[in-house]
């Protein structure tokens, strides 16, 4: 998913799952309709800005009589120069097909009603400006450049496809192109051809499925370092030939991080690792196996370390497993949020993880003053404010807060057994739960509710004193939010006089109001709320 430009930025489940959240999730596909496989061709100029497309969807039909296949593609409006004009649809066998291309989206008419499991090929000729999506523009540098930018459904602007996350296809993009570009691409490079008229053709091949969001094309002059393989996948970095000895030793942190996932959550999905340059509109965007950073990600000094591994993270969630509803985007952003956060602690230590907990806590409190909502917030319509501290900073807190309640062995195995359950297919949240569920043993059901579809988080209101004859210490503590009360644990870290390390507790905070006495072998010179950083909350002593 796309990281905002300040750093703190199984197949298809059936039709049963899909009621569960039709009515949160507004996009009008046909979840009898699976497109198993795209091939773009792609025609790009530099007499303008027209590409000239040849798309061949490949479906399969779920159910019998389907009697059409719509796909998204935004047409030209009255007295636009941009949008997409639909020239001929044909089926695999070259028989001309009845289409009909309104409100941006392309109705593809059957010949004969679907069989269940059929199968159908439609190839549609089309050409056109787009308008967004593919960016056609200069780079900083005054090269004419073209750059996919999909998310969050943007790819109708220039490819025919079902732009949601929830169908995933494999696909091709076959790109002729003026042969002074180079161009990068989805998966693994077929074929590179120098063609006739100082043209060149490059083929690339995802045979893993994708969602729209996330397959493109990057075509520009580049230099290009192929870095090497870490556990056997090929790395590269392709940057801008002003920015070739900056670029490759910034991009080089590419490496070592996607060894440190691997490690953890499983083999890397996809067939390389290439890091781009690019003219993306954000921080960076994890398309996947060629991640796109802006412009300014390079500068000579590796302060891009943290954007390379939130992207690098996307790869294992965003990409290979995918929110099957926007709404669940914290499955996408909050997990690459968070193992940023854990690939910061390995390298840099305990300090970095607590320093970069405590910066997203103030985002989030901030956030929720602003905007009272869950992390789950079914009422969104605009796409574009998902991009909130709910999905990336919060998030990555709940992932902290479940990992200091299940164990760091429960934690990893469940996050690996997602990814391998999950892996090229989709998930809602409810699928993370019972997967953490298992390998924990707990019932987290009260945990997810509270923090993924509840507002807010504990606003507390607390007090100390000491009882000297009796060697005790007293803990006031209010939950004083509006929204509904939090149960979670909290630790108290009692500082006694003459003792190098403080009396560590714990208190299950589960009223509005707790009051609860420790006996202590000495005079207690403080008292402090959550020493190891593990629960989110606001926090206002009383005297």
């Amino acid at each position: 998913m796309p990281k905002p430009r300040s750093f703190f930025t199984l197949a298809l489940l059936l039709l049963t799952a899909s009621e569960a959240f039709a009515a949160t999730d507004p996009y009008p596909r046909n979840p009898n309709v699976d497109v198993q496989r795209y091939v773009f061709l792609l025609s790009l100029s530099d007499a303008s800005d027209v590409i000239v497309g040849e798309t061949v969807v490949e479906v399969k039909f779920l159910a019998a009589g389907e009697r059409e296949v719509v796909l998204d593609l935004v047409g030209q409006a009255e007295g636009s120069e941009t949008g997409m004009t639909v020239t001929a649809v044909t089926d695999g066998a070259g028989n001309a097909v009845t289409y009909r291309h309104e409100a941006d989206r392309l109705h593809l008419q059957l010949a004969q009603p679907s069989r269940k499991d059929g199968e159908q090929t439609f190839v549609v000729s089309y050409q056109g400006i787009p308008g967004d999506g593919l960016i056609i523009a200069q780079n900083k540098y005054g090269d004419r450049t073209f750059f996919g930018d999909n998310w969050p459904n943007r790819a109708r602007h220039w490819i025919p496809a079902v732009d949601h996350p929830s169908d995933k296809a494999i696909n091709e993009f076959v790109v002729t192109a003026p042969d002074h570009y180079q161009v990068v691409g989805s998966g693994e490079l077929v074929e590179e051809t120098n063609l006739d008229d100082g043209l060149r053709l490059t083929h690339w091949r995802s045979l893993a499925p994708l969602p729209t969001k996330v397959m493109v094309i990057g075509v520009a002059r580049f230099a290009v370092q192929h870095i090497g393989e870490f556990e056997g996948v090929p790395v590269q970095s392709w940057v801008y030939p002003q920015d070739r000895e900056a670029g490759f030793f910034d991009y080089a942190l590419a490496g070592p991080i996607l060894k440190y996932f691997e490690d953890r959550l499983g083999p890397f999905p996809y067939a390389k690792l290439a890091n781009v340059q690019s003219k993306t509109r954000y921080g960076g965007m994890e398309n996947a196996s060629n991640i796109f950073y802006h412009e300014n990600s390079i500068n000579g000094s590796r302060g891009s370390e943290g954007l390379l591994a939130h992207e690098i993270a996307h790869q294992w969630f965003g990409d290979a497993v995918t929110e099957r509803d926007w709404h669940h985007i914290w499955l996408s952003e909050g997990f690459a949020t968070y193992l940023t956060i854990l690939y910061l602690e390995e390298t840099y230590g305990r300090e970095r993880l607590v320093d970069e907990l405590a910066r997203d806590a103030v985002q989030i409190i901030s956030f929720y003053q602003r905007n009272p909502a869950p992390i789950v917030d079914t009422t969104i319509v605009d796409l574009n404010r998902l991009l909130s501290a709910n999905s990336y900073q919060k998030g990555g807190w709940v992932l902290h807060m479940l990992r200091n309640r299940i164990g760091d062995d429960a934690f990893w195995q469940g996050l690996a057994n997602f990814y391998t359950t999950y892996q090229h297919g989709n998930a809602l949240s409810e699928d993370f739960e019972a997967i953490m569920e298992a390998a924990s043993g707990q019932d987290l059901t009260a945990f997810f509710q509270q923090w993924l579809y509840q507002p807010g988080h504990p606003q507390l209101t607390w007090a100390w004193r000491y009882d000297e004859r009796r060697g005790e210490v007293t803990l006031d503590l209010t939950q004083t939010q509006t929204d509904a009360a939090f149960t979670f644990p909290l630790e108290v870290a009692l500082v006694l006089e003459g003792r190098s390390t403080p009396q560590i507790e714990t208190l299950d905070v589960d009223e509005t109001t707790e009051s609860v006495t420790f006996s202590v072998p000495a005079r207690p010179t403080a008292v402090e709320l959550d020493p190891a950083t593990k629960v989110l909350f606001e926090a206002t002593r009383q005297e």
